[in-house]
C-alpha cells in the first residue's frame, strides 16, 4: 500500500503550486532567514542563521528583533566577533533574554562556538558525518555529533533544552530549519546552500505547530505529537514527493498554516 493518499497526485500538484508562492524572496523579509541575509561572508551566515534558528519561537517579528541585536551586539562582524572577543564585550550579552533563553545561555553559545571556530574554521564541520552512515540517519547524526561539540565545555544544564536532542525524541525544529537554510539550494534566493557536506536530499522537514497541523490535515502524517518520530513521518511522504528536495515542502506546510490559516 502506498503511503500516500489516493489523491497524491493532486496533492503533489497542489503543494508544488504552494512552494511556489512561497519560496521566494518576498518570503524573507518577514522570517527569521532574514537575519543571516543581513550577511554575504559564510562565517557570518552561519553564526547569524544559528542565533536566528535558536531563537525561532515565539513572535516572529521578536525573534527577528531579538536575533538582530545581537548581531548588533557584535558590530555585524559575527564570525570576528566570535574569534576575538574579549570578556568586557560579554557584559550586554549577560543580560539577554528571549522567553527561556537567558543571559548565561547567550554567553555560553559564543563561547562554545569561539571554540568550534578555533577548532573546525566553521559551523558545518560540527555537523559532518560519517559517509558510511546509514542514509536513514544522516541528519540525526548530524545533530547528535554537533550536540556532542557544543556541548563539550562546562555549561549549565538548563541550556541544552536550547539545542534540542533527536536521542530524547524532539522535533528538533529549530536545528532542522537551520540545516535547511544552510543545506537546501535552488535559484529562488531564500536558503544559502552554502554547506555542501550534507545533501539536500538528506533533509528533514522542520515541524512545529503549523507545519505539523496542516500535515495532518492533509493527511501526510498520522501520529498526534510533534516528536522527532513524526519528523520521520513525514519526510518520509515528503520524500515520495520529491526525492531530491523533500524540505521544499516546508514552504508549502508553513504557508498554509501561517498565512492561509489551512
Amino acid at each position: 500500500m502506498s503511503i500516500l493518499p489516493i489523491t497524491s497526485l493532486e496533492l503533489k500538484v497542489f503543494l508544488d503550486e504552494k512552494v511556489e508562492q512561497y519560496n521566494n524572496t518576498s518570503f524573507i523579509e518577514t522570517d527569521p532567514i532574514s537575519v543571516p541575509h543581513l550577511f554575504s561572508k559564510k562565517e557570518d551566515i552561519e553564526i547569524a542563521a544559528f542565533f536566528a534558528a535558536t531563537l525561532a519561537w515565539g513572535q516572529r517579528s521578536v525573534i527577528i528583533r531579538n536575533a538582530k541585536l545581537l548581531m548588533e551586539w557584535m558590530d555585524y562582524s559575527p564570525h570576528q566577533f566570535i574569534l576575538n572577543y574579549q570578556e568586557k564585550d560579554l557584559i550586554p550579552f549577560q543580560q539577554f533574554k528571549h522567553r527561556t533563553f537567558n543571559g548565561d545561555d547567550c554567553v555560553f553559545f559564543i563561547q562554545s562556538l569561539h571554540h568550534i571556530y578555533k577548532k573546525f574554521g566553521t559551523l558545518e564541520k560540527a555537523f559532518e558525518v560519517d559517509k558510511s552512515s546509514n542514509s536513514n540517519e544522516i541528519i540525526k547524526s548530524a545533530i547528535i555529533n554537533f550536540r556532542t561539540h557544543f556541548f563539550q565545555g562546562e555549561h549549565l544544564k538548563r541550556t541544552q533544552k536550547h539545542v534540542s536532542n533527536p536521542l530524547s525524541n524532539s522535533a528538533c525544529k529549530r536545528l532542522n530549519m537551520l540545516l535547511r537554510w544552510m543545506v537546501r539550494h535552488d535559484n529562488k534566493g531564500v536558503d544559502f546552500g552554502i554547506w555542501k557536506s550534507l545533501s539536500p536530499a538528506d533533509l528533514l522537514c522542520p515541524l512545529d505547530i503549523h507545519t505539523g497541523n496542516t500535515g495532518r490535515k492533509l493527511k501526510l502524517i498520522q501520529r498526534k505529537q510533534n516528536d522527532w518520530k513524526t519528523v520521520e513521518e513525514l519526510s518520509k511522504v515528503l520524500n515520495s514527493l520529491d526525492s531530491e528536495d523533500p524540505v521544499k515542502y516546508d514552504y508549502a506546510l508553513f504557508g498554509l498554516g501561517v498565512f492561509e490559516k489551512f
